[in-house]
Order: C-alpha cells, then structure tokens, then sequence
C-alpha cells in the first residue's frame, strides 16, 4: 500500500489526505461529486473551479464505474497541499484492462483539470490499496489554485515576449 501522507509538499507542509470508499453504484457517486466540491470550497478555489472539480470528479468516476469488476467498490483519494488538490481514483479491474482514453467524456476531463493521466496499476502501489498485485484501473487528476501551477511558478511554459 502507498501512503503518501508522509510525502512533503511544495511548500514543505504536508499534505492532508482524505480517502473515500463507495460502491461503484449511480446513487454513491453523488457522495464524491460533493466531496470534491467541498473540499474545493475550503480550500477557497472560486465557485468555476469548484464545478470544474465536481465535473470532473464525475466522469472519472462514471469512467472507472464502466470497467470496474463486478461488485468492486470505487476508491477516491483527496490530498490537499498549498498548491492545489490531487485525486487518484481507482477501481479493481481484471487482468489487461485498460482505462478508456478516449471520446468526448475524456476531452471533457482533460479541458476541466491542470493534468490528468489514466494507466493500468495495482493495489499495492495505489493510495488506499490492500498491497496485493491485483490489478486496478487509476485517473490521477491535478487542479492547481490560481498562481501555484508549477509552470505558473517559475515561468515555464508561459508566451513571453523579451525585447531586443
């Protein structure tokens, strides 16, 4: 099992780590959107990037719902630090399944978060998981307070236009 509680963030504070664990059901993942939304209001992000949150919180976890084995419930990992919320979601999957990457639900999740990535795991190097070799399916996902994405942070990746 990974704990990344003891992982120091950015700003030397630790992260506070929130785990939730739900049936991969349509009546629980209302309980998640409002999890993301809530934490997201603490950590003062203006009322857009709160529904950007909850979007994308919900089609990570109807993605994942989608190739969950059956029965398997869904486990949303919240970690806050200074510069933002990081979520890892995962579901138990068989053997070789890949998490979908495709169609307008990804494109959707892409445009609504800082970064988000999808890959094949297992429950031992998952936040949350029972530190077995059973496979899992992860949406890993960045959302960064205005002023701290690392690109923001030291100049990267900005349009600047120096004078001669």
């Amino acid at each position: 099992m990974v704990d990344s509680r003891g992982a120091l963030a950015q700003d030397a504070r630790r992260g506070e780590r929130l785990e939730l664990r739900v049936p991969t059901t349509a009546t629980q993942l209302p309980a998640v959107r409002a999890m993301a939304a809530d934490l997201a209001l603490r950590m003062d992000y203006d009322l857009d990037a709160v529904e950007d949150l909850r979007l994308a919180v919900d089609e990570a976890c109807a993605t994942l719902s989608q190739i969950a084995a059956s029965g398997a419930p869904l486990t949303v990992v919240f970690e806050t630090t200074r510069s933002g919320l990081h979520i890892d979601a995962w579901v138990p999957t068989a053997q070789g399944t890949d998490v979908p990457r495709d169609g307008f639900g990804w494109a959707v999740l892409a445009t609504l978060v800082d970064a988000v990535e999808a890959r094949r795991s297992t429950q031992d190097a998952v936040p949350g998981g029972n530190g077995t070799d059973a496979p899992v399916g992860v949406i890993s996902m960045d959302k960064f307070l205005p002023g701290q994405h690392p690109t923001e942070a030291n100049g990267a990746g900005q349009n600047l236009s120096v004078a001669r």
